[in-house]
């Protein structure tokens, strides 16, 4: 299994730099971190692969803190001569399991210069804890997550959809058969593994075994996240019964009928959230920059990937017969779907979009997303009515001082001038539910090309 990632892309511009610093590639497990880093290798003339939570290669880094000592080692064992440093990658994967190694990258990057070094790992933010001295300014990072749409169209081979999605605007001939590309993907969500069978044949019933091992192998890992027996039981509670509040707000206190308190099961999301198994999405009340999340209301629930989700909630063979998923489980899975597009295409900055909340008594308000760019702060409604039912959106308009509002829904592109309810002029891009990762893109052609 070998498809090509967007973040090859930022490998590649990485390589290249004149000042490179070590890279960390973060992400939760079985998202393809080690596919992504062993392919790259294949563009040197020398690799040298260790997994450090075997004790063989664990131990280069046990007897000695000098890299030279242990770059040295590892150049003989793989019959490198020190003249081929800089065709060399050495690739540290599963880097938790050797704290020290992620210590010793600022002498990797001060000592060996020329050397090219990756590390990989997952529960890194727990082996951090271990970490005596991070070698802050030393290291960059990239984060991966799984396939977003663009990435499965390319694994799929679907060069034709892959090449209509990049123009834009989109053209109406293409809309049919990218919905209809983007339900599938929808549905089987974009772990590799999900992926790679799906391309393989496999039909969406044959995939529960693979989603069950992978959700096992999450629920198994959160032992690792606990200190005692009860953070674990409130960690296995959150696993079981956190996807049926999904695109809920959530209160923490008694989550998911139990005798759980606010802090216990706080905690709990928040080391789940660290190994991005179940993020945060937090609320905002800004409509200009700076956009800060209020931390002090209550979160909805994004999972890791839209397909996994699913396979919980055991919903896939009923979404298989609909042509618009924009109702399934109660309106959530096209929002959690296009939040997943979202947070995929931020491959350089740990960020979660935020959704935009007014709290008053006479007017309350929720809009599904904002989006920051060019100074500006957008809204985007995530919806299948018409432009009337967009009262949250009219409210935030109202607010905002400039005109752009967006909507994600079934239909087809198309931008047109509108009015609130207030009289306050705007104007709505609506955006087809398969272009989310291509939001930044359209809101550049939006601001240039349309104004009031």
């Amino acid at each position: 299994m070998s498809y090509k990632r967007e973040l090859t892309v930022e490998l590649d511009s990485w390589k290249k730099k004149s000042n490179r610093k070590p890279l960390i590639i973060r992400g939760a497990r079985q998202v393809g971190k080690t596919t992504l880093v062993r392919d790259f290798a294949k563009t040197y003339k020398h690799s040298i692969y260790l997994n450090l939570e075997k004790k063989e290669d664990s131990n280069y880094f046990e007897q000695t803190d000098d890299v030279h000592t242990i770059l040295e080692s590892l150049l003989i064992s793989n019959n490198i001569t020190s003249k081929e440093l800089g065709s060399t990658l050495l690739f540290l994967d599963e880097v938790q399991g050797q704290p020290k190694a992620i210590q010793l990258l600022r002498y990797f990057y001060e000592e060996v210069p020329e050397l090219h070094v990756i590390a990989a790992g997952s529960l890194l933010e727990f082996a951090l804890k271990e970490v005596q001295s991070f070698p802050v300014g030393r290291v960059e990072f990239l984060y991966l997550y799984p396939f977003n749409f663009r990435e499965y169209l390319e694994a799929m081979g679907q060069k034709a959809a892959l090449e209509a999605l990049s123009e834009i605007p989109i053209k109406p001939a293409a809309h049919h058969t990218l919905l209809k590309l983007f339900n599938q993907y929808t549905i089987i969500g974009g772990m590799p593994e999900i992926v790679d069978a799906h391309i393989s044949g496999e039909l969406i019933s044959d995939l529960a075994t693979i989603y069950e091992s992978i959700w096992g192998a999450y629920i198994s890992d959160t032992e690792k996240y606990a200190g005692n027996a009860t953070a674990r039981n409130i960690l296995k509670h959150i696993m079981a019964t956190a996807a049926f509040a999904v695109d809920q707000r959530v209160k923490f206190q008694n989550f998911g009928n139990s005798n759980y308190r606010s802090r216990e099961v706080g905690e709990a999301f928040r080391n789940l959230d660290l190994v991005k198994i179940i993020h945060l999405i937090y609320p905002t009340t800004a409509i200009e920059l700076p956009i800060l999340p209020d931390l002090k209301k209550h979160p909805r629930l994004q999972f890791l990937d839209t397909g996994i989700l699913n396979y919980i909630l055991g919903i896939a063979s009923k979404m298989v017969m609909m042509e618009d998923l924009s109702e399934s489980y109660k309106g959530a899975i096209i929002p959690h779907i296009i939040t997943q597009e979202l947070i995929s295409i931020r491959s350089r900055k740990q960020t979660i979009p935020l959704f935009w909340v007014r709290e008053k008594n006479q007017a309350s308000a929720e809009v599904d997303l904002i989006y920051e760019t060019k100074g500006l702060v957008i809204p985007i409604e995530i919806k299948s009515g018409s432009t009337g039912s967009l009262k949250s959106l009219h409210q935030f308009m109202d607010s905002v001082n400039h005109p752009y509002a967006v909507r994600v829904y079934a239909g087809e592109f198309k931008v047109q001038k509108s009015t609130t309810p207030k009289g306050t002029p705007y104007i709505l891009m609506n955006l087809p539910y398969f272009l989310g990762t291509m939001i930044p893109e359209y809101l550049d052609y939006f601001i240039s090309q349309y104004q009031l």
